[in-house]
């Protein structure tokens, strides 16, 4: 008998979950089209769940949503929270139905050093970039902090799996707590950006351009959702 080649282990993936509020597919793609516009690297390839739960109507055309979703480089993974009439035809459909709730919370993990991400006991050092990202480019620091010593300019993109520290103005996509750091914080001498994202948690530029755009800001995640303050200066 050959050795087994495989492994089922559960897990826990950061999904995006839309929250669909009407049966209206057409109105959903003018609008969907809109937001996937400002960030489309951003969101291209995304695992995304159908939250049903505030959609009564039992006419919703899950066949039609599907493809929208898919034509909109989504990852159509399933729906949630619908009727078992919705639940029924979304399963025709090709969807998978899961199991969600807001209620839901992940069990508490000992909290992290905001400074590294910590990794079988060794702290890795920041990854710093001496000057600007440009548009077009894409950063990455895998387990660790990233550093950019300059700005970061409209559609370039900064990743990390710990913090971002940015030492010019934002005005591209950033991205902390890429594989699921919660305490991640996002650093920048000047918010111009088209999207921040912590933890799978994320606002695009029309979200941003309130009380802090402009200013240099730290953005965290709190309460399933991201908040921006003031950077402190000494």
């Amino acid at each position: 008998m050959s050795d087994q080649i495989f492994e089922l282990k559960g897990n826990l993936f950061t999904l995006s979950v839309l929250h669909l509020y009407s049966a209206d597919i057409n109105l959903l793609a003018e609008q969907l089209y809109v937001k996937i516009a400002q960030a489309p690297r951003f969101f291209e390839g995304a695992p995304i769940v159908v939250n049903l739960e505030e959609v009564k109507s039992s006419s919703l055309d899950f066949v039609h949503l599907k493809s929208l979703i898919e034509r909109m480089s989504f990852n159509a993974v399933g729906v949630c929270n619908g009727s078992d009439g919705q639940h029924a035809n979304a399963k025709k459909a090709g969807f998978s139905v899961l199991n969600y709730s807001q209620d839901v919370k992940a069990e508490p993990v000992e909290k992290q050093p905001n400074t590294s991400i910590v990794e079988k006991n060794i702290i890795l050092p920041a990854q710093i970039i001496n000057g600007t990202v440009r548009s077009g480019q894409q950063v990455y620091a895998k387990d660790r902090d990233l550093i950019v010593l300059g700005a970061v300019s409209h559609g370039a993109e900064v990743i990390a799996d710990g913090n971002v520290h940015i030492y010019g103005t934002l005005r591209g996509r950033a991205i902390a707590g890429a594989k699921g750091l919660e305490n991640a914080h996002i650093f920048c001498q000047k918010l111009e950006a088209e999207l921040v994202s912590i933890n799978g948690n994320y606002w695009i530029s029309d979200s941003l351009q309130g009380e802090f755009w402009g200013s240099a800001v730290q953005i965290q995640q709190k309460n399933e959702s991201l908040e921006i303050s003031a950077l402190v200066k000494g």
